[in-house]
């Protein structure tokens, strides 16, 4: 006979995902995020039955995010892992569970007052008021999120607000999420989401916060600094083209030198790749979810300031 779930959770491994979430129990600002949240719930309370608490939401909410969980599976996944109704504060044996149409009028909520820009920016200033995020500044650039092709859905239809963009020899459909982040730590300061067929340049001064004096790019971003929205203050450090920086003479002490200042700027320009790798590969974050622009690019504002914490976690756990 198969013994009875308690709910009591006997084991003494600390998996990586328990270990995840404890760390993110500690780092997130969870009263802070509530805060800002809980005057927009009361405003839509519901009648029936007791609605569940703010904080018990925004860890589900945040769940979906880490683990790439839509709204059923999210459901699901609460009733079979314990560790998930653990983290979410949920008692495993007496207390109902929320089903996908809470979570789904959860994630509503966020996004009709505009609720995850809000969160990027508490975090943020959390973050600079530690010292953990300069303006001195800012590289940018942007990458392509893959929106599904096919037209076998209900409406017969592709997403009419994702675009078709070619990179290379290869073509993507999808929409483009485009990044500022601070050149000394890589924390992501600005999040602009675009069709992909937008150029990076078109968002390039949109993602300064106007307190920086540099800004990096890399090949794409060359006459950024020429654009009609241009911000006077800064100076932009660019990357030479490819195939005119490999026709550099290494032996020439001229040329020698401008190849050492570009992998100078390498350097720094490198700092905006951490944020993607970490919505990539930790996150599992590689394509849309919604239809739309705006659902979509809501969803990557959380995912950054998410991301923002998970890197310096450490710090903020010393």
């Amino acid at each position: 006979m198969k013994q009875a779930d308690l709910g009591l959770n006997l084991t003494a491994k600390r998996t990586r995902k328990r270990r995840f979430l404890d760390e993110m129990n500690v780092v997130v600002p969870w009263a802070d995020l509530v805060g800002l949240i809980t005057p927009h719930a009361k405003e839509s309370g519901r009648r029936g039955r007791q609605p569940f608490a703010v904080e018990v939401m925004l860890r589900i909410h945040f769940m979906q995010q880490w683990f790439t969980l839509s709204d059923p599976a999210m459901e699901e996944a609460l009733h079979d892992v314990p560790l998930y109704r653990e983290f979410a504060g949920l008692d495993n044996w007496h207390t109902r569970l929320p089903d996908e149409s809470t979570i789904l009028r959860f994630r509503h909520l966020l996004e009709k007052h505009k609720l995850a820009e809000q969160m990027f920016k508490h975090i943020n200033e959390l973050l600079a008021a530690r010292g953990l995020l300069l303006k001195a500044g800012t590289a940018v650039d942007a990458s392509l999120i893959a929106a599904p092709s096919s037209t076998k859905n209900k409406d017969k239809a592709r997403d009419a607000q994702m675009r078709s963009s070619q990179k290379g020899n290869q073509w993507y459909f999808g929409m483009k999420v485009h990044i500022g982040v601070d050149a000394d730590s890589g924390l992501t300061h600005s999040v602009r989401g675009t069709a992909g067929n937008v150029h990076d340049i078109v968002e390039a001064n949109t993602l300064l916060h106007g307190e920086e004096i540099d800004a990096f790019g890399d090949s794409a971003f060359q006459g950024a600094d020429k654009r009609a929205d241009a911000k006077e203050h800064v100076s932009w450090h660019v990357a030479m083209k490819p195939g005119k920086r490999k026709a550099l003479d290494k032996d020439d002490p001229i040329e020698g030198r401008l190849d050492e200042m570009e992998r100078i700027k390498a350097r720094i320009r490198a700092k905006v790749e951490h944020p993607f790798r970490v919505l990539k590969c930790q996150f599992g974050y590689v394509k849309v979810r919604y239809r739309g622009l705006k659902k979509n690019t809501a969803q990557l504002v959380t995912l950054f300031a998410l991301a923002n914490v998970w890197m310096v976690r450490k710090k903020l756990m010393a």
